[in-house]
């Protein structure tokens, strides 16, 4: 789906890096899952070089440490359940649950890991991590940003993100359709809203 190995995805904040020597940095930062409830994640293919076919999937999960002050420290995790996936059309999800596309049954999960963050301005941060589709892992780097801060209905502490990339499918073997009937690049648009913990 995305060009990992470009720009692009899984939507989202800062965070630290991993190992006993980056311990004292989550003391800084703040964990903070995301609500699938209040997060959409939308992804659109081009159709027969003709109109493009949107689509998103219902179910995910995730968990963003955000250092404000030191966005570098800053991490993402983000999980999407490929089983979710929600065209608008039954036979069309079943054929994307199948081998030819995401092959569910062998690989029902996608994952984004964050090695990196760096900061472009008060309202941007670049994130590079690790996209894991079909079985196989490409480096990917996101623009994400900061879309507001506030709180729920229930007084709980709330942040959100956004961000917007592309991916060639074909680079995580999924090249169903590339003679022409469906578009190699597929955008994906990661908007979160999470809870802090």
């Amino acid at each position: 789906m995305k060009r990992f190995a470009t720009r692009g995805m899984l939507g989202l904040a800062v965070l630290a890096m991993l190992g006993s020597t980056l311990t004292p940095f989550y003391a800084q930062g703040i964990t903070y899952r995301i609500d699938p409830v209040h997060s959409t994640v939308i992804f659109r293919v081009k159709h027969m070089n003709t109109a493009f076919v949107y689509g998103r999937f219902n179910q995910f999960s995730g968990t963003l440490v955000v250092d404000e002050k030191n966005p570098e420290r800053s991490s993402v995790q983000f999980e999407i359940d490929l089983n979710s996936v929600d065209t608008g059309n039954a036979q069309r999800d079943d054929h994307l649950r199948s081998p030819d596309f995401f092959n569910t049954r062998q690989f029902p999960k996608a994952t984004f890991k964050s090695t990196r963050v760096r900061k472009i301005n008060n309202t941007t941060v670049e994130v590079q991590g690790n996209l894991t589709l079909r079985g196989v892992t490409k480096p990917l780097t996101v623009r994400v940003t900061f879309t507001g801060k506030g709180r729920n209905p229930r007084g709980q502490e709330i942040i959100g993100f956004e961000t917007t990339f592309t991916i060639k499918r074909s680079e995580f073997g999924i090249n169903y359709g590339l003679n022409g009937g469906l578009s190699d690049e597929v955008r994906l648009t990661v908007s979160v809203e999470a809870i802090r913990q």
